[in-house]
């Protein structure tokens, strides 16, 4: 038996995935990737011979049994999945099947798609008294939510929102997160196929227009919402600074400059 490797592949631009995911691609005698979301150009380390097959038009069942028979015959299997396998990516249902089979499995983080989109436009998820909260989330569709995790509900802690698979369901995230006290001038930022070469899109509205403005630009697919109090602070002129770079902050590597006597948390 060999081994099945689920790797996140990360946002889109295949050089995003990890040095230890690009080598165990240079291993891999059989790679099944996400094609509807993982770029091709990803597979340019897979080696001469080996095996490639896209599961885009695969069921689970398809996926896990093409993963099954390859690890019969093979070292080093591997699931290409789009960002973080952990995150929304049906990696228990497809470890399953493997665990049942006798089948080793190994799992290799990737960027998700939340970071990329900060990234590719400059924002901060966090900041000094703003918010230290980040939310990953979706929009309730054709899959349930479970109780107590409605947008409206999570909403209500105002702090970053990373918002996954919604971007159809545009005016839904904006009732939910009116009810839950956010104003409509309050910044959205929508990043469609982040990091994609030649294929991102980034977006920056208000609650109020931000459905009208994606539609503008025709997205409708593969596309990050985040809804924060912290966007847009780059132009900000005051922010309240990170008290691990204050020079009169005393921590283990350095000691303070007039260091402020009695601050809470400078204990």
């Amino acid at each position: 038996m060999g081994k099945v490797w689920f790797v996140g592949a990360g946002p889109g631009d295949p050089d995003l995935i990890t040095v230890k995911g690009r080598d165990l691609i240079a291993s891999a005698s059989a790679i099944l990737y996400a094609g509807s979301l993982v770029s091709e150009a990803a597979m340019r380390w897979a080696p001469a011979g080996c095996e490639i097959a896209d599961s885009k038009d695969m069921a689970l069942e398809e996926i896990t049994a093409w993963l099954i028979a390859k690890a019969q015959a093979h070292e080093t299997v591997i699931r290409l999945q789009t960002g973080d396998p952990g995150l929304y990516g049906a990696l228990i249902e497809m470890v399953q099947p493997l665990d049942a089979a006798g089948i080793e499995v190994g799992v290799v983080p990737g960027v998700s798609s939340a970071m990329a989109s900060a990234a590719t436009a400059v924002e901060s998820l966090t900041l000094p008294e703003v918010t230290q909260t980040v939310i990953l989330t979706r929009v309730e569709g054709r899959t349930p939510m479970p109780e107590g995790e409605s947008l409206q509900a999570l909403a209500q802690h105002h702090s970053t929102l990373c918002i996954f698979l919604s971007i159809t369901l545009l005016k839904k995230v904006q009732s939910e997160l009116l009810a839950a006290g956010w104003s409509e001038d309050a910044p959205v930022l929508v990043v469609q196929k982040a990091s994609w070469p030649d294929e991102e899109k980034i977006v920056r509205g208000t609650l109020s227009d931000i459905r009208d403005r994606c539609i503008a630009e025709k997205i409708t697919s593969q596309a990050m919402i985040i809804v924060s109090p912290a966007l847009g602070a780059r132009h900000w002129p005051d922010l309240k600074k990170s008290k691990l770079y204050d020079k009169t902050f005393t921590h283990r590597f350095r000691k303070a400059e007039n260091p402020v006597i009695n601050e809470p948390g400078n204990e």
